[in-house]
């Protein structure tokens, strides 16, 4: 699996939703979520996160993943919904998303990993505008799986690093306006 996710193109890494595809479910506040497989480099323990001053609240930090820095992202928290309380189901799933400067490792802190699973394409719907929870930008589809649906997130929005970056540029900027303004 890791060695598939190398050296796909980014193009390929995330499945067009055609035919069967396999998607990496997850547990997330009650919910259960996925992401394509062909994105997931790897799922580690949780343990060993260094905080990183002024960052947004979903950021955890980052971590040492063999000699490289990959930043840690609570989804919760990414979505609005509070920081996600660590417990030992927890985990870290490292994910491969395309940027604007190439592709970049990071990871997401989930309370429990749940299976991979086949998903059809006819089993797909699109995403919904409105009541689930999370911007609607985040979502590729709603899978259907057993009569429930699964959330299939769209990790390169969920994650793009450009639009992470000019969050933390704005938490970084607003300590310097409040002396300014008191």
């Amino acid at each position: 699996m890791t060695s598939n996710a190398l050296t796909l193109s980014g193009a390929l890494r995330q499945p067009e939703m055609e035919g069967n595809n396999q998607f990496l479910t997850f547990m997330l506040d009650g919910e259960t979520f996925a992401i394509g497989i062909l994105a997931i480099k790897e799922i580690i323990e949780y343990g060993s996160l260094t905080t990183v001053p002024l960052m947004p609240v979903f950021v955890r930090g980052v971590i040492n993943l063999r000699g490289a820095v990959v930043p840690v992202i609570d989804l919760s928290a990414r979505f609005g919904r509070g920081v996600t309380s660590v417990n030992r189901r927890s985990c870290i799933v490292i994910v491969e998303i395309e940027g604007e400067e190439g592709s970049h490792d990071v990871g997401v802190v989930v309370d429990a990993v749940n299976e991979v699973l086949d998903i059809d394409a006819a089993q797909i719907e699109p995403p919904p505008s409105f009541g689930a929870g999370i911007r609607s930008e985040f979502i590729r589809g709603m899978g259907k799986i057993d009569g429930q649906f699964v959330i299939i997130l769209d990790v390169n929005r969920v994650l793009s690093v450009e639009e992470m970056s000019q969050v933390a540029q704005l938490g970084e900027s607003a300590p310097a306006a409040l002396p300014a303004g008191a």
